[in-house]
């Protein structure tokens, strides 16, 4: 049996090859290669209370700038 061209999956369906192949190391390697390069996104941690306090307000504010990038 052949493998899949990882290339072609998304993350969700790589993902859960890998969960499905734990012991690919290809696949593994593919994923943190495409979803780990130096354009992801980090979320920066609180560094305050407040910000901690507000977190789930910050945290959608990134992922509306992130949605407007892409």
């Amino acid at each position: 049996m052949s493998k899949p061209d990882f290339t072609k999956m998304s993350r969700a369906e790589l993902r859960q090859y890998i969960l499905d192949h734990r012991e690919d190391d290809e696949a593994f390697q593919t994923f943190l290669k495409r979803f780990t390069s130096e354009d992801a996104v980090i979320f920066p941690a609180p560094q305050s209370i407040e910000d901690l306090e507000n977190f789930p307000e910050l945290h959608q504010q990134n992922l509306e700038r992130r949605r407007k990038q892409a």
